[in-house]
């Protein structure tokens, strides 16, 4: 009981400071609330539909989600020159004139109020704007400015967006044709570069090589038999000094084995070297049966009588005709020998080049191939961006529509003037109180025993309280009484006094909510 009254005491001697406070914050609120013009405010409600045409039978290319598109419009809305442009063309701000477009920003964004749904709890796509104004029309004249902008702006940046799409793809489609081109190019000019190496006629050729051995060895040994053909035909005039047709003469048994002995070492030359022991062999027996032959020709008699010639009979016409047409034979076989062993040199060359030509050609066409799987890959996104333009274009995407008009309001919503001025007047109450428990906090003067006994640790034997006379207690009661007539008529008329000559209040309250951006 004691320390309520220590407190109420307390009070009683800062009543002043109270007081003032108390008034000048009341008087400030209820004149505020009382002469705040009053404010209109038009509201709409724009949703971001789905696409009309469902995305498994075409889909668009611009695929922003819902909550980011209303995020993207809110802030290109809200910019310095659409604020300024709107306000000046509407005159939407009093004084307008008068305000620097700083101001102007301020006061249009602090006007503007836009809540989006929350996406947490999934909740539709939605978008609130409304606008507050002095003047009905004025309030509803600027939603419509904000919603012409918003599906300007939409429709802008998503016909935008599937533009540079389909420009994209359009460029890469024909970059992709060139470069197949060029590609193609290389290969055909390789191929021809290389058209005896090439891969694909790789069993062609070793098919020719095998062909064109087998008649150089024919030829081999027809050459053979030519040669051997005029050996006989000589040997058959030195031995006899006669000149037979050898085709007409049948062959005696050594020549025939000669004859298939001497095929036999052609046949093996072909596949090994002189020193291989099967060629010895077979020159071995073919110098045995030629050392026969050579020896019955020598054993032929001779008739009686006959001197025996010293030199070597003439040749006859016949045998130099022989002779002449075999030796023709042989030059035309050795030089078709000659022709199929360039032929075959070729093409063994032509066959080593293979491997390597093959390599350089898969790799022109691995690359020719990645080109081609990039074009056709592409050419199948330029289709599909060139369906999702189609679909921007006739508005047939993802769009935003209105679903609440703005409208003109009929009644003022703003100023709540109860509201401003009880909450005014409750908050210079609790200001006052909050001001005197502050220099209560900061005073540390003793003024009672506890505080004697807190401080120095004595206990007094008594307290003698400080008695006024009765004119000083009637001096101070006067002076508190005057104070207060002072505070509560004085404040009031000099917060009149600054609405009425220096700046009106409601300006100077509109002032400060622009300038934080929150309205009453």
């Amino acid at each position: 009981m004691d320390n309520l009254k220590f407190y109420l005491s307390i009070f009683r001697r800062r009543f002043i400071y109270f007081l003032i406070v108390t008034t000048i914050l009341s008087a400030i609120s209820v004149t505020v609330a009382y002469t705040l013009p009053p404010a209109y405010v038009s509201k709409m409600v724009i949703l971001v539909e789905s696409p009309q045409i469902p995305e498994e039978l075409a889909s668009s290319t611009v695929r922003t989600p819902a909550f980011e598109q209303l995020q993207i419009v809110q802030q290109r809305l809200l910019t310095r020159a659409h604020m300024l442009d709107i306000a000046r063309r509407l005159d939407v701000l009093p004084d307008i004139n008068e305000m620097n477009p700083d101001e102007i920003v301020e006061g249009m964004r602090g006007r503007t109020t836009i809540k989006t749904s929350n996406r947490r709890l999934k909740e539709a796509p939605l978008m609130t704007v409304s606008f507050e104004a002095p003047k009905a029309r004025t309030a509803a004249e600027v939603l419509n400015e904000y919603l012409v902008l918003i599906q300007q702006q939409d429709s802008e940046y998503r016909k935008g967006r599937s533009g540079e799409t389909l420009e994209f793809f359009s460029q890469e489609v024909e970059r992709l044709s060139d470069e197949l081109d060029v590609q193609s190019g290389q290969i055909l000019e390789f191929k021809q570069a290389n058209v005896d190496a090439l891969p694909e006629s790789l069993e062609f050729r070793l098919g020719q090589q095998s062909m064109l051995q087998d008649r150089l060895t024919q030829t081999s040994r027809d050459i053979s038999d030519m040669k051997r053909q005029r050996e006989q035909l000589l040997q058959l005039f030195e031995a006899t000094g006669q000149v037979e047709d050898p085709q007409e003469d049948p062959l005696s048994r050594e020549e025939q084995q000669l004859q298939d002995l001497q095929n036999q070492l052609d046949d093996a030359l072909v596949i090994y070297s002189a020193e291989n022991p099967r060629i010895k062999l077979l020159k071995a027996r073919i110098e045995k049966i030629e050392a026969i032959l050579v020896e019955r020709a020598g054993a032929t008699p001779q008739e009686e009588g006959s001197p025996v010639s010293e030199t070597a009979p003439e040749r006859p016409a016949l045998l130099t005709l022989q002779i002449g047409e075999i030796d023709n034979r042989i030059a035309a076989l050795e030089k078709q020998e000659t022709t199929l062993g360039a032929q075959i040199d070729t093409l063994n060359d032509n066959i080593s080049r293979t491997p390597e030509v093959s390599i350089a050609l898969e790799e022109l066409e691995r690359k020719y191939a990645g080109i081609q799987q990039q074009y056709d890959q592409t050419e199948d996104r330029l289709s599909r961006a060139q369906t999702g333009d189609r679909i921007e274009t006739r508005s047939r995407g993802q769009r935003m529509s209105v679903i609440e008009q703005p409208g003109i309001p009929t009644e003022p919503t703003k100023p709540n003037r109860l509201m401003i001025a009880g909450g005014g007047t409750a908050f210079g109450i609790f200001a006052g109180i909050g001001l005197i428990l502050l220099m209560e906090l900061m005073n540390t003067t003793a003024r009672r025993p506890e505080d004697i006994i807190k401080r120095f640790g004595v206990m007094p034997f008594t307290t003698i309280p400080y008695t006024r006379t009765r004119g000083q207690k009637l001096r101070q009661r006067s002076a508190k009484l005057l104070l207060s007539l002072v505070i509560l008529v004085g404040i009031p008329a000099l917060v009149y006094a600054v609405h009425i000559y220096y700046l009106p209040l409601d300006l100077i309250a509109d002032k400060v909510m622009n300038k934080i951006g929150v309205r009453w």
